[in-house]
């Protein structure tokens, strides 16, 4: 083994964890205990908490052959908190535990740790909670993140109302295009022995599925406008069972529009190129990251009134009564079901 690689057997699980600790100082004044304890202790007064999990598994959800370890670590902290932003609510504080096989040393380690302390960094996040494991299966993530809402203004899946708008955050599909993207030169890889992968022109698709970043910054954008959503909820799976989900928790129906749907010109190069249909990779696809919510024509209006657009935000449709059902309008003037398809075990693939 080479002398630049220590193994984890050599640090132990306390060690680590107190290597680790090193590097992620307290941001918030309402943190009272974190990593040093075997629990975390945060003060709450006069606030809402809300909570997520998310579970990242090598060979499910990510794959060590193309993944850098940093990105990952990034990845895995934006996932946790997306949906904490989803609840209307900014995070502040996130808890890891990660499965870690023989294959893993320090500096693998160190090298994951750094993109969480990045994420945390940038998004302004205390790491109450670290705990590393032994793994017979692999390398595996698990995050809970929290944060605080004041005067009980939490958003839900629940509370869309007929004549709602349907808006969603960015674009959608990248992030599936760049995991096929990756997923085809690693089999050219595989099969030719090459290892000059051929990225050209794709790297926000590599970005997307690689680094994504959360829309936190729509929160903003929200409160100086002063608009309440009435629903909200993350797109996770794609955009077809996140609009799905929400019209069934508020009992509604939709109507949305396949020339209103944001896809990068980037998507849909690499769609052709793949003989894909983009709006596939829309609907069905993954790990894009981007928030759908529904506010009422009123607050609609008030951008309007004030001479301001929300910055990344698109109408695609509006919520209908749910005897109406789920419909998506084609280009050609088609009305269609609106369906979510699974991806079976291949959860990596939503």
């Amino acid at each position: 083994m080479s002398k630049n690689i220590t193994p984890l057997s050599e640090v132990g699980l306390f060690g680590l964890i107190e290597h680790i600790e090193k590097s992620f100082p307290t941001r918030h004044e309402n943190t009272l205990c974190g990593i040093k304890n075997d629990t975390a202790a945060v003060r709450c007064i006069d606030k809402e908490m809300v909570s997520s999990q998310n579970l990242m598994l090598e060979g499910i959800h990510f794959d060590l052959t193309y993944y850098p370890l940093r990105h990952l670590g990034y990845k895995a902290v934006v996932a946790s908190i997306s949906d904490i932003i989803a609840a209307g609510c900014h995070p502040s504080h996130i808890n890891m535990a990660l499965g870690l096989s023989g294959k893993m040393s320090l500096q693998a380690v160190e090298l994951l740790m750094e993109g969480v302390a990045m994420a945390c960094k940038k998004y302004d996040l205390d790491l109450t909670g670290f705990r590393p494991s032994s793994s017979l299966t692999g390398l595996s993530i698990a995050t809970s993140a929290y944060g605080f809402v004041p005067e009980k203004l939490s958003l839900s899946r629940m509370g869309a109302k007929e004549n709602d708008l349907i808006c969603v955050t960015g674009d959608l599909g990248a992030a599936f295009l760049g995991l096929q993207l990756l997923e085809r030169e690693k089999k050219v890889m595989t099969e030719t022995g090459q290892d000059n992968p051929d990225f050209s022109g794709y790297d926000y698709l590599l970005e997307r599925q690689l680094k994504p970043e959360a829309r936190i910054e729509l929160l903003t954008q929200l409160e100086e406008a002063q608009i309440v959503p009435t629903s909200m909820s993350l797109i996770r799976e794609g955009l077809a069972p996140a609009l799905l989900r929400l019209c069934k928790a508020s009992e509604k129906g939709c109507n949305i529009y396949e020339n209103k749907i944001p896809i990068d010109h980037s998507t849909s190069a690499l769609a052709e190129e793949m003989e894909m249909n983009p709006l596939v990779a829309a609907l069905n696809g993954g790990e894009d990251y981007e928030l759908l919510f529904t506010i009422s024509l009123e607050d609609y209006q008030k951008t309007e009134l004030n001479g301001k657009n929300l910055k990344d935000v698109f109408v695609i449709g509006h919520i209908t009564p749910e005897t109406k059902g789920y419909t998506l309008e084609t280009n050609a003037g088609e009305e269609i079901e609106l369906k979510a398809r699974g991806w079976g075990n291949d959860e990596h693939k939503e």
